[in-house]
């Protein structure tokens, strides 16, 4: 008896997706444990979706149904908080993006690495110098005046020297001498 070539591939595509249904829900993580502290300020919440309730109870039923709908099952909140402690390997170690938008006002919010130094005035026995921000707000800085990254330590004539103190990617505290000339001269950055 031939059967019709429609049944025979309705029976092939039945074959070969129940083994891969049954492999899925084999698969299935467990949720993840909660901590002490979790279980007694916290009682459990219920699911928002019911198929990820059915996913979240053990049971055959719970395996059929979080099998079926596992594309469109949304993510739950056991989910969301596993990959809170994991860091994308692709993400660079060292930031290089500096947050001015939390710095101090006035001379306490100046970054060293973005003054530049516009001049040098000697005012009786003490020297000081006119520096500048990127946003053109223009600075009289003396020696020992504390920035928000270093300090101060000596000013001359042709330009001011800073300690500068950071930390490496490591989180190590660096500390490194900063010479700021008023003109810079070839290779050297203002």
């Amino acid at each position: 008896m031939k059967i019709p070539s429609r049944s025979a591939k309705l029976l092939a595509v039945l074959a070969i997706a129940l083994p891969l249904a049954l492999n899925l829900s084999a698969q299935e993580k467990p949720a993840p444990k909660a901590t002490p502290k979790a279980k007694s300020t916290k009682s459990p919440k219920p699911a928002a979706h019911p198929k990820a309730a059915a996913a979240a109870k053990p049971g055959p039923q719970a395996g059929a149904e979080a099998s079926a709908g596992a594309a469109e099952a949304p993510a739950t909140d056991a989910t969301k908080t596993e990959m809170v402690g994991k860091r994308d390997p692709f993400a660079p170690l060292i930031n290089e993006k500096k947050d001015n938008a939390h710095l101090p006002p006035g001379k306490a919010g100046l970054v060293i690495a973005t003054v530049r130094v516009d001049g040098a005035v000697r005012s009786g026995n003490a020297m000081i110098a006119v520096v500048s921000n990127p946003e053109q707000s223009v600075y009289f800085i003396r020696e020992g005046d504390k920035l928000y990254d270093g300090d101060v330590e000596k000013i001359g004539l042709d330009g001011v020297t800073f300690k500068e103190n950071s930390k490496d990617a490591f989180g190590k505290p660096v500390e490194r001498v900063v010479t700021k000339r008023i003109y810079a001269s070839a290779g050297e950055q203002q």
